[in-house]
């Protein structure tokens, strides 16, 4: 009986062992695969992001995603970005531009507002709609902000460079200042339009704003 007793002890033992190195296992692949977990980010904007007379793998979206991708992020970045589009624009097609299972959008528009002098309640409205959408969604976003020309005169700048704070502030968002910071006005960085970039000037873009990107992503792994 002496010795039965032991075997089923030892036979008990050797169950609760593998039970909990089940247990151990799970937890070890569930945290794997947590980490693995590709992140799904959409750009949503005009030519800037679509990459005006640009091939694809120059235009932002692409050139975003290879730097994040080389400082070890798993990321996915699709380019939905349409030349022309304003504000409003990209309010009428935003559920089909961020389909579900996105996981944050990188928000790049009103220049062309901007350009058309559009008195900056509508793209302030459009904006402030588009974010309320993608909130309820519980879906983040970064706002890439823009400045109008100074051409439009000093009292227009003022109060088209203040939409993209405001919104921040109001939503919650995360925001980088001016997506065009570092190549507006410089020939070497643009088109001969002057006023879209050119690979280069793509480039620049994304080595300033990658610390930004960087950190929302750190946001969206939190989520």
């Amino acid at each position: 009986m002496r010795f039965r007793f032991c075997g089923l002890a030892a036979a008990h033992a050797a169950r609760t062992f593998l039970a909990l190195l089940a247990i151990l296992w799970g937890f070890l692949m569930a945290g794997t695969m947590a980490e693995a977990r590709t992140i799904r980010i959409v750009a949503l904007g005009d030519s800037l992001t679509a990459g005006y007379q640009l091939a694809g793998k120059d235009a932002f979206p692409s050139v975003l995603e290879a730097a994040l991708k080389a400082r070890g992020h798993d990321v996915v970045i699709e380019n939905a970005g349409v030349s022309g589009d304003t504000t409003t624009g990209g309010l009428e097609r935003l559920d089909w531009s961020v389909p579900d299972g996105t996981d944050g959008v990188i928000l790049e528009l009103g220049a062309n507002d901007a350009l058309r002098g559009l008195d900056p309640a509508i793209p302030e409205k459009a904006l402030d709609q588009i974010l309320t959408r993608l909130k309820a969604r519980n879906i983040p976003v970064l706002i890439a902000g823009m400045y109008a020309p100074r051409n439009n005169g000093e009292a227009y700048a003022k109060a088209f460079d203040a939409i993209y704070p405001r919104l921040a502030r109001k939503h919650g968002a995360m925001l980088y200042p001016f997506f065009l910071d570092g190549i507006q006005g410089d020939a070497k960085l643009n088109l001969a339009d002057g006023i879209h970039p050119n690979a280069a000037g793509v480039r620049v873009i994304v080595e300033r704003i990658l610390p930004t990107v960087e950190a929302f992503l750190k946001t969206l792994a939190k989520a």
